[in-house]
């Protein structure tokens, strides 16, 4: 993203309101970056920061014997690296407030197996433990840490697999859909606000019961099937 998507955001973030709202470019693969990232947030909010979301994320799908070395610390960099180096970065801005909270976008892939995602799954896994790991460290200075675990989120990351796989995601999930971004913005909202204050360590499952279902099928490949038992 270059700068001139920066501003078409800040212009839709805005929606014509007098709020003031900055913005910054970083590749959160690069150390140096991310330091920088935190360097610029220190100088424009005085040294304080409320609320931290990791939400940057890739993905690449391959068999588990196919990936290599390049894989693995491309997504491992990104998806974890990133996300635990900006912890320890911004620990001392979110410190110097009474009231501090940090989301990480995880994945329901973290818990449970799919296919063609071993290296994706293992980094989500991870930043979910992370977040029960610094949520007890972190509590003696009022810091909150979360975990939000979407199930396959309709953005355009992940378009092209939900063409492919809609049938198999929709007939696995119980609720019988695919997630919408708000039903994620929302919780990360939520567990950012005082609200939420005695909540921490928690990984909250945003997957339409799929995470919980056994051997349920959601109604429509139930009908498929008996419509094709009862042609053949």
């Amino acid at each position: 993203m270059g700068y001139f998507h920066l501003g078409m955001f800040q212009r839709v973030w805005l929606g014509g309101s007098d709020m003031e709202v900055t913005g910054s470019i970083c590749d959160v693969s690069s150390q140096a970056q991310r330091e920088k990232l935190i360097s610029t947030i220190f100088s424009e909010f005085g040294g304080k920061l409320n609320i931290l979301i990791n939400n940057v994320g890739t993905l690449i799908s391959k068999p588990t014997l196919d990936f290599i070395t390049k894989d693995f610390s491309l997504i491992m960099g990104i998806n974890f690296e990133s996300t635990y180096n900006l912890c320890q970065l911004a620990y001392p801005l979110l410190k110097a407030l009474v009231a501090r909270s940090i989301v990480f976008l995880s994945s329901v892939v973290g818990v449970v197996s799919v296919s063609s995602g071993s290296l994706y799954g293992a980094t989500k896994g991870a930043m979910s433990h992370l977040a029960k790991c610094l949520a007890c460290k972190w509590a003696k200075n009022n810091i909150r840490v979360n975990s939000v675990a979407p199930l396959v989120i309709r953005t355009p990351l992940v378009e092209l697999y939900i063409q492919k796989f809609s049938e198999t995601i929709i007939c696995r999930t119980p609720m019988g859909c695919i997630g919408e971004p708000e039903e994620v913005s929302s919780l990360v909202g939520f567990l950012c606000l005082l609200a939420s204050s005695y909540i921490t360590g928690q990984t909250f499952y945003i997957d339409g019961g799929m995470s919980v279902n056994g051997f349920f099928y959601h109604e429509t490949l139930i009908e498929k099937n008996s419509q094709a038992s009862s042609q053949s």
